[in-house]
């Protein structure tokens, strides 16, 4: 799921940059955020995600296409449960919050990236068995719900951060106690979503 990342130095994938966030600014509701979503042809996550699905299910594409759209829909996937890369396009989705984790200089955007998560010292296998908890009507439900809600889901939690974490704050235990359950709800939503996602494109 971090291919994506690790390709960020080469200058020829510059062009998926846009693929990984989809930014609103503040006074969406969840009708007329479906209502942009109808409408969107922009380059973003969401229509990103459509087109990958569909070519994923295109049985004339080449094997490399194919595992390349597969990377990316398991990272973009990731990413729209991260509620910054469904944050404000006016500071580039928190990446201009500046503040402190643990006296060490950084910005929202990462503590929601990286920090949280790595503060916990899981290894991915542990961590997963620790949060995966669901029942089977938790992920028909997760399932069933249309992508736009993922998305509205991210816009009203990153709302909620915005207003709990100010500029310049200075992080740590706390906020990890305060905000974990919430970096972790999102993790297994994602995790539920893309396997329903994979069942859709391979017929399971």
């Amino acid at each position: 799921s971090t291919y994506s990342d690790f390709i960020k130095s080469d200058t020829s994938y510059k062009y998926l940059d846009a693929w990984h966030y989809c930014d609103f600014e503040d006074g969406f509701t969840k009708e007329t955020m479906n209502d942009y979503f109808k409408n969107d042809t922009a380059v973003d996550a969401y229509t990103r995600l459509n087109f990958i699905m569909k070519e994923l299910k295109n049985k004339s594409i080449t094997k490399e296409k194919k595992q390349f759209y597969l990377r990316m829909l398991i990272h973009i996937v990731g990413d729209v449960h991260q509620p910054f890369h469904v944050g404000r396009q006016s500071d580039y989705g928190a990446n201009r919050v500046r503040l402190s984790w643990f006296n060490e200089p950084t910005n929202l955007h990462a503590v929601w990236d990286e920090k949280l998560i790595e503060n916990q010292k899981l290894s991915y296998t542990e961590y997963t068995k620790a949060i995966n908890h669901t029942t089977l009507a938790d992920r028909k439900k997760l399932q069933q719900q249309p992508m736009s809600d993922w998305f509205y889901e991210s816009y009203v939690l990153s709302r909620k951060v915005y207003a709990d974490t100010k500029p310049d704050a200075k992080l740590s235990y706390r906020y990890i106690y305060d905000h974990i359950a919430e970096v972790n709800a999102q993790l297994v939503k994602a995790g539920v979503r893309l396997a329903g996602v994979l069942n859709s494109i391979y017929d399971k």
